[in-house]
């Protein structure tokens, strides 16, 4: 098999696994008991906060344990409309991922108003949009670090700059950022940022959300005293473990990324789009990930493509995976290339175990279905 959707998830690293079953088998004891073989598992709770925070450059007690990014995501929404109930303004983008334009299309039923700003054909955003679009019932903004289509980029800093100018909160969707570009939230006044493990070599089903000390917060899952009171439900110690060793090994291996995956993928990408007639690339040719590539392969229907790379064993997609059954087109593409042919896309994402016989055997594939299909549309 040759994986090419890392951004749909990754591979749990080994070191990972292991690290995760002392808890399974040995530690299993409740995190909140007052004895010794509670407090061991409590213990480890807190090595894997400072693993997470080190991994965003933020502090310990700002990291609250989750199930993951869309847990995350609708919590620090659900914080930013609590902090204030007489605003119920929200900005997002109308690229974002499911987890927050599902919750804010819910929040307009009941009487909310959402700001959904456009980006331009290469996938960015105006800056002088977001700042128009701010008024005094403006809750919050919401607005991710990498889109996990594209890969594309927003300019972070600068968002998070003009909303703590003008005191309004700022949550960033970092999932697809994390792990694969710098973070260090020291220098970027971002109120709530989400994270979840498994894009970074982690099990799915844990994730995590930063909290500024000083944000407003209301809990989103009420119930015990678990993660001071911000969270409630026991936490799953053996992911929560698994989650603090991958942000660790991740946090090691940013710096290297970018030099590992990106020459790789632009010998994909190049390698389409020189030999492959009718291809075009979807989002700007730099400001994105180094591992990602979103491209049109005009005439040729995703599904059938994507249905033919499985039988040749490689593994990509025609957006994201949370909207894999969905019957509707890709909307970050159809946002950015209004009338395009948002259901003719397909992306390749890598990852550090990407090799260039992947890439070689990938290609060669691909100009073979490709041709096969043409020829059947023709």
């Amino acid at each position: 098999m040759i994986y090419l959707d890392h951004n749909a998830t990754t591979p749990v690293l080994p070191e990972v696994v292991d690290a995760m079953m002392p808890f399974f088998r040995e530690e299993w004891g409740n995190p909140s008991s007052s004895y010794r073989f509670g407090s061991r598992v409590k213990k480890a709770i807190e090595t894997a906060r400072e693993q997470v925070a080190e991994l965003v450059g933020a502090h310990p007690l700002e990291i609250v344990f989750t199930s993951g990014g869309t847990e995350s995501d609708n919590t620090a929404l659900h914080a930013m409309l609590r902090a204030d109930p007489a605003k119920r303004h929200i900005i997002t983008s109308v690229v974002e991922h499911s987890a927050v334009l599902t919750f804010c299309r819910g929040l307009e039923k009941t009487g909310f108003r959402i700001t959904c700003l456009p980006v331009d054909r290469d996938g960015l955003l105006t800056m002088s949009d977001l700042e128009n679009a701010i008024t005094p019932e403006t809750a919050g903004v919401s607005l991710m670090w990498a889109n996990n289509e594209t890969g594309v980029l927003f300019p972070v800093e600068q968002i998070a700059s003009l909303c703590c100018s003008r005191r309004i909160l700022f949550h960033c969707d970092a999932v697809q950022a994390a792990g694969k570009i710098p973070i260090d939230l020291k220098n970027v006044p971002v109120d709530y940022l989400s994270l979840t493990g498994h894009k970074i070599g982690a099990p799915k089903g844990v994730g995590a959300l930063l909290v500024r000390r000083k944000a407003p917060f209301s809990a989103f899952i009420q119930g015990g005293h678990q993660e001071r009171g911000r969270r409630g439900g026991t936490e799953s110690v053996p992911l929560v473990a698994g989650l603090g060793l991958a942000a660790e090994i991740a946090r090691k291996k940013t710096a290297a990324f970018d030099g590992k995956v990106w020459p790789l993928r632009d010998a994909l990408e190049n390698g389409i789009l020189t030999a492959i007639p009718h291809t075009e690339l979807n989002g700007h040719s730099t400001l994105r990930l180094a591992n990602t590539t979103n491209i049109t392969f005009h005439g040729i229907e995703s599904e059938a493509l994507l249905l033919l790379l499985d039988q040749a064993g490689i593994c990509a997609s025609s957006g994201s995976a949370c909207l894999a059954d969905s019957p509707d087109p890709s909307h970050v593409v159809a946002a950015m290339k209004p009338g395009s042919a948002a259901r003719q896309c397909v992306r390749f994402s890598l990852g550090t175990s990407t090799q260039k016989a992947d890439i070689q055997k990938s290609l060669s594939e691909l100009r073979a279905i490709t041709r096969t299909l043409a020829s059947h549309a023709g």
